[in-house]
């Protein structure tokens, strides 16, 4: 059987959104016949504000991927930290660059997915997903939303949980919360969700 491609692309500040990227891309490896590769988005910000920002260095063994690359995937979960209830910058700057593959529709018809990570409650759990279907939608491709489907995880209300029937999320906090278990299993869930829709979409 020909191998469905899934990108999993994805901008980390802090790491956070990174390790929900890395357990995304496993839960999607696990369907049989699908190859799914982590991409970073290219930062936009100068080292020099990146130093003093305390941000830690991107990961070595992630490429950084460009707009013609998208073609060659069959699906795509994008991931992102929050900004005021919106992608960060670097991601919108990301889409942008796809003007020339938005004006020939080359995506319509592929299935994506979102993750996220927001800092506090109010950060934008579902708002960010919300403005981000945005850019999915112009360039037709079909957004992919858990709904239900992580089950008895949707319900959990004795820790503090992120995600959404949108996708998969966390919280950072002050930058020293990191993903938990349950959200981990959560962006474990979405990977191999979405890559099932998309081997099953795949023509």
């Amino acid at each position: 059987m020909a191998i469905t491609k899934v990108y999993i692309i994805y901008y980390s500040l802090y790491g956070h959104v990174e390790n929900m990227a890395r357990e995304i891309q496993r839960g999607a490896n696990s369907v049989p016949d699908v190859e799914a590769t982590l991409w970073q988005i290219p930062e936009t910000l100068p080292s020099r504000i990146l130093e003093k920002m305390k941000a830690p260095e991107k990961a070595d063994d992630v490429a950084e991927i460009r707009p013609e690359q998208l073609l060659e995937a069959d699906g795509f979960i994008f991931g992102f930290p929050s900004r005021f209830g919106v992608m960060a910058a670097q991601c919108k700057a990301f889409f942008d660059a796809t003007g020339g593959i938005w004006a020939t529709q080359a995506l319509a018809g592929k299935p994506a997915g979102i993750f996220w990570s927001t800092g506090f409650h109010g950060g934008g759990q579902e708002l960010t997903a919300l403005t981000a279907i945005t850019q999915l939608a112009h360039h037709g491709m079909l957004y992919v939303p858990l709904g239900y489907t992580f089950g008895s995880g949707m319900y959990e209300m004795e820790q503090v949980k992120g995600g959404s029937p949108y996708g998969a999320g966390t919280y950072a906090a002050d930058g020293s919360r990191q993903p938990t278990q349950l959200e981990l299993d959560q962006a474990f869930h979405q990977g191999k969700y979405v890559a099932q829709i998309t081997k099953k979409l795949k023509i």
